[in-house]
């Protein structure tokens, strides 16, 4: 089972990177998510700053901390934001085109007829969009982390960086956000005709975090532990539940016998 998972694995990679779009969505989207946070963080560290410049509900959680201290904590926060929306744009380049993409060029139907199993094939597409996701939020996280003292964060700030909260959102949260993103492009790839219609239609996923990400610059919506605790519990629902309605909408045999 295994050898076959990782066969289809390596297949996919080799496909999927010859494609630019998919490169640059791997490569490029993780060094601007990266290298934002910490050429905006300098700026605030060097400027003066009063409480009017948190909103009020964040103020609370700073637990007085002096207040250039709390603007550079909300920032930080607000960065946390872009490192759980990486996860989920990365793969979708990938999700999306690998079903529509490997009919339009009729390379699916000789693959689907081999003896791999259903399971088998979804794991190891699922595997191949989500693997250089993580990889590329982990790796853009370490970056972030190791610059952080280099643009005069504080001790206080830096410690949150690696406190529950941002751990439990970059190393549980993150791969979750990444199937739930890869599983929903797959079960539109596999309904659709069109690799374009399939990555536009997939990118709507992307809207309930750009809520989440404007409601905590309004400063009504705080991100915290126990947050993040429910979060996990959410999504770990939804991508069990993902799952099982992609395996059940994927059928080989209409694929087969009546795509056009």
């Amino acid at each position: 089972m295994m050898t076959r998972v990782r066969t289809i694995i390596d297949k996919e990679w080799a496909e999927a990177f010859k494609n630019r779009l998919v490169l640059m969505t791997v490569v490029i989207l993780p060094l601007v998510f990266t290298i934002l946070p910490l050429a905006i963080l300098p700026t605030v560290s060097s400027a003066g700053s009063d409480s009017t410049d948190v909103p009020a509900g964040f103020y609370q959680a700073c637990n007085g901390l002096p207040m250039r201290d709390c603007l550079q904590y909300f920032l930080v926060n607000e960065f946390l934001l872009l490192f759980m929306i990486m996860p989920m744009a990365i793969p979708t380049a990938i999700a999306a085109y690998s079903i529509v993409g490997e009919k339009t060029t009729r390379s699916l139907e000789p693959l689907l007829a081999t003896p791999i199993t259903t399971e088998e094939l979804l794991a190891a597409k699922s595997l191949a969009a989500v693997i250089p996701a993580i990889a590329a939020t982990w790796l853009g996280f370490a970056i972030f982390v190791a610059g952080l003292p280099l643009v005069g964060v504080t001790p206080a700030v830096f410690a949150q960086v690696l406190s529950p909260t941002w751990l439990t959102a970059i190393i549980v949260i993150g791969p979750e956000i990444a199937l739930m993103a890869v599983i929903f492009s797959l079960i539109v790839s596999s309904r659709v005709n069109d690799p374009r219609a399939a990555q536009q239609i997939s990118a709507v996923i992307i809207v309930p975090f750009l809520g989440v990400f404007f409601g905590q610059i309004a400063g009504v919506i705080i991100l915290n532990l126990q947050v993040m605790l429910a979060v996990v519990v959410g999504l770990g629902i939804i991508d069990l539940g993902l799952i099982y309605l992609n395996a059940r909408l994927f059928q080989r045999e209409t694929i087969l016998t009546k795509w056009k």
